[in-house]
Parts: C-alpha cells; sequence; structure tokens
C-alpha cells in the first residue's frame, strides 16, 4: 500500500488490481467492481412505489431505444393521455357528487343527523377540490425588475426550448431546480435551489435553467391541470382511508369498511400513474435535449454527473449544520458559519474525485437510480445525451454576465444560508 497527493494506493482484495482510494468516499475496484455497491439498493416503503420504480425503468429503456433509432422519444401521448384526462374527470367527479350529496343533506333532508352527515360531506369534498398551486410565501422571491440579468438568460433559454419566460423566481435550499404553474393566471414560476446552483459550472447552469424550461415545451400530461390536481385528490383519499394500526373493535370494522374504497382509490392511482409514466419519462429526455442545445451535449452530461453525487451536497450542508462548534441556538454564530457555507461546498463537490462518479455511476446503473419515478434512470438519461454527436451551446455566458447575475443572487445567497444553518438542511 502507498499514499500520494492525499489518495492511497492498494490491491483489490478480489482481483489484485491497483485501487485508488479517497478516505471520505467508498473504496471499491473499477477492475472487478468489488464494493462498488456495498449498501446495496433501499427497496421503496410501498408497493406502489416499488412498480413506479419498475415502470420508470421499463419506459426509460423503450424510450431510450426510440431515441437510437431515429433520434425521437415516441410520444404515445394520444389514446394515454385522453385515457388519463378521463380517469382524472372521474376523480374530480366524485368531488362533485360529494358536493351535490352534502348539499341535498342539508336542504333537501330534515333533522340534526342529515344536517351533520352534510356537514361533513361538504368538509370532505372541499379538502379534495382541485387545488391550483400558491405562489409560495417564505421563499426568496425575485421579479424580473430585481435580477434582469438573470431573466435575460431565462428569456434567452427560453428561445432555445420555443417557449415563454418563466414569470417568477423562488430561490430555495433544494439540491435542485423544478418549474411549476401557479395561480388562476397561470404565473410560471422556476424553484432554483441554490446548493445545485452553486456546485455546477456557468454552463451546466444554462443547461439546468435548459432542461427546466423544456418541461413548459414538451407537454408532460403529469403536469397538466386535471391530472396534477387528480393526484392530489387521490393521496388526500388514500390519507383518509388508511388503514388504522392497532385497532380497536370499531376501528377494526371501521378499517374492514374501507377495503374496497381503499382498492378502488389505489386501483385509480395506479391506471392514473400507468398512462402517464411514459408521456413524463419522454418528457424528461426531451427536456434533457433542450439543456444539451442550450449549454451544450458536455454541460448536460455534467449536470446529469452532478445529480448523481447530489447526496453528497446534501450530507455536506447537514456536517455544516451539525457542526458542534456551532451551537443551533445561538444564532449570531449560526449566522457567521453561513458566511462561507456556499463557498465550502462547493470547495466539497470539486474535491470529488472522478472514479467517485464513475462509482456512482455504476451503482445508478445497477440499482436504476432516478430522481423519482417520473423521471427516467439517470444512467438511461446520461447515454441518451452521449448517443448522438456532441451538440455546441446555444447560449453561451461570459464573465460579465455570470458577475451580474451573482450580483443579483447575493442577497438570496446570504437569507438561504442563515435559513439553513439556523433550521436545518432538509432536501
Amino acid at each position: 500500500m502507498s499514499t500520494t497527493m492525499g489518495e492511497t494506493v492498494l490491491p483489490c482484495p478480489e482481483c489484485g488490481a491497483e485501487i485508488r482510494t479517497d478516505n471520505r468516499f467508498t473504496t471499491w475496484c473499477a477492475a472487478c467492481d468489488w464494493n462498488v455497491d456495498p449498501v446495496g439498493p433501499k427497496e421503496p416503503p410501498g408497493r406502489l412505489d416499488r412498480a413506479r420504480r419498475v415502470w420508470a425503468q421499463r419506459h426509460g429503456e423503450k424510450l431510450l431505444a426510440d431515441m437510437a433509432a431515429d433520434g425521437t422519444p415516441h410520444a404515445g401521448r394520444g389514446v394515454s393521455a385522453v385515457l388519463a384526462n378521463v380517469v382524472a374527470g372521474a376523480v374530480h367527479g366524485m368531488t362533485v357528487v360529494l358536493v351535490a350529496a352534502g348539499i341535498w343533506c342539508m336542504v333537501g333532508a330534515s333533522g340534526a343527523p342529515a344536517m351533520m352527515l352534510g356537514l361533513l360531506l361538504l368538509a370532505l369534498a372541499w379538502t379534495l377540490r382541485p387545488r391550483l398551486v400558491p405562489l409560495p410565501r417564505n421563499e426568496f422571491l425575485l421579479r424580473r425588475a430585481e435580477a434582469p440579468a438573470l431573466y435575460e438568460l431565462l428569456d434567452e433559454i427560453a428561445g432555445v426550448a420555443h417557449t415563454r419566460s418563466v414569470d417568477v423566481v423562488a430561490v430555495d435550499a433544494k439540491v435542485g431546480a423544478r418549474v411549476t404553474t401557479c395561480g388562476v393566471r397561470g404565473q410560471r414560476l422556476l424553484r432554483l435551489g441554490l446548493p445545485m446552483w452553486e456546485i455546477l459550472t456557468p454552463q451546466q447552469r444554462v443547461a439546468l435553467l435548459g432542461h427546466e424550461l423544456g418541461h413548459y415545451s414538451n407537454g408532460d400530461t403529469r403536469r397538466g391541470l386535471i391530472v396534477a390536481t387528480a393526484f392530489r385528490s387521490l393521496t388526500t383519499w388514500r390519507y383518509y382511508l388508511q388503514p388504522m394500526s392497532k385497532p380497536s373493535g370499531l376501528e377494526a370494522l371501521l378499517n374492514l369498511l374501507c377495503v374496497v374504497p381503499r382498492l378502488l382509490i389505489q386501483g385509480a392511482q395506479t391506471l392514473l400513474d400507468q398512462l402517464t409514466a411514459r408521456a413524463g419519462q419522454r418528457t424528461e429526455y426531451l427536456a434533457d435535449s433542450v439543456a444539451a442545445r442550450a449549454g451544450s451535449t458536455e454541460a448536460a452530461v455534467g449536470l446529469v454527473d452532478h445529480i448523481l453525487v447530489a447526496d453528497s451536497a446534501a450530507n455536506t450542508l447537514r456536517r455544516e449544520v451539525n457542526n458542534p462548534r456551532v451551537g443551533r441556538r445561538d444564532s449570531q454564530q449560526a449566522e457567521e458559519k453561513a458566511d462561507g457555507l456556499w463557498e465550502r461546498l462547493t470547495a466539497h463537490m470539486e474535491s470529488i474525485p472522478e472514479h467517485e462518479y464513475e462509482r456512482q455511476r455504476r451503482v445508478g446503473a445497477r440499482r436504476g437510480h432516478s430522481i423519482d419515478s417520473s423521471h427516467p434512470p439517470t444512467h438511461l438519461r446520461r447515454e441518451c445525451l452521449l448517443a448522438g454527436p456532441p451538440i455546441p451551446a446555444l447560449v453561451v455566458t461570459d464573465i460579465d454576465r455570470e458577475q451580474r447575475i451573482a450580483a443579483e443572487l447575493a442577497e438570496a445567497r446570504r437569507q438561504v444560508a442563515r435559513q439553513v444553518m439556523r433550521d436545518g438542511f432538509d432536501d
């Protein structure tokens, strides 16, 4: 065994090949994959979640094959999208039935029991109603007038994606970014997670924004108003109908009475998942293609690699929060520690050796790693980006633009860092 420049060199106990290790990361062998995945895959807790992971792998592989064949993931949105909207309409129809029944009990029937039942049905319908996503209140919001350079970049990337730009940017402490539509006016909101933004290169940031704006131009059925709100309603139904643990006699009877409704709700959610899974993954591949056109193939691949090591960024922030030298109750110490938080996070991520990236790629291929069930497995996204000839960037940043955007995000960086150190990190 020898040590050079912070790395330890030792022989693989399995095949004898030379291994270069870093004591911060898992020791493994690139020649024979010894210890490449010492923990093993974590099974999702529920049957539906496990099924979703299987669907993600299956649909991801099929769509990747489509891309290899003709460069386009086949849509499959026609009949499936119509059926998904029919199922979602039926879910909302049940809410309408509850409203009608509640009104009838209160108006058409007589007596206190009917009145109470009517109130109960109306209250239940209220919780199940289709709800629009509101603009966030407890996050740092940047409007166009407050961040002209950032919005100029977003507008340019939106042009590449053939869609309109976002209306509001919300900066938070999540490791990632996501877009949604808010309110009755349909305002487009970009949630920009500072931990991910800080660890990316300027071109990788362009790819990140391109991927998110690509969702608006590629028509994800799951993000449509009718289907998205139906998913929320079904989740609420499942919460109400879940069996009570250690039930009494009456509770056991209620559990029994809820078996059939619970199976119907689970069946509807499974069907809606199946009908939208392929279209949802299709939009992820297409969003990746927008990321490559906007920031370059190299930047888009780098973005996907950072997704593979996102847990390392999250763990670094948790270590910063739990550092015993910082008293969680001492707000002044926490604010002082927050001052260099993003620089320390970036330094850690830049120090990750290439062999750890490669290990994460192999682990991802073994486990079918994906951000969630709506995303294709991450290693397939990477393969898809590398399948064709490299694409140059259509949106190129320069030092002046980067400095102006950094100045616009400076206050958000301070506030979010202090929030993390004060309240803890939970991604």
